[in-house]
């Protein structure tokens, strides 16, 4: 479903002040890999933001992202303080992991395979 343009403007905010929060707090550079948000979308009645994160060689994204959900409230209330003036409500957070960046390598994984199975068939036509 198509967003409209109050849950894009919404979402626009969102965005940019939970990376900021996430950045303040250190949340974007952990263990040993990097957390960025890399989409927010919003319910129609502005009462839910979905925040999906990508991770980038962290060891262990499950236990992070539930240390991240555990710690909602906190980042609703950060969030909270800053958009205040531009919200009536601040929308209820809600975090996913992105695992768009996993599709991608394992896309690049599969055209590399068959690109060296292409290869493999002409050198022996040769």
């Amino acid at each position: 479903m198509e967003e409209n343009k109050r849950q894009k403007q919404v979402g626009k905010v969102v965005l940019e002040e939970m990376s900021d929060i996430f950045m303040r707090e250190g949340m974007n550079m952990v263990d040993g890999g990097m957390v960025s948000i890399s989409k927010v979308s919003v319910t129609p009645d502005l009462m839910e933001a979905r925040i999906y994160l990508s991770f980038f060689q962290v060891r262990d994204t499950e236990k992070l992202l539930e240390e991240i959900k555990g710690r909602g409230w906190e980042w609703r209330k950060l969030l909270g303080m800053r958009v205040k003036n531009q919200f009536r409500r601040v929308p209820e957070l809600t975090f996913y992991a992105d695992d768009t960046l996993d599709y991608v390598f394992k896309m690049e994984e599969i055209f590399k395979k068959i690109q060296e199975e292409r290869e493999a068939r002409n050198a022996n036509k040769e």
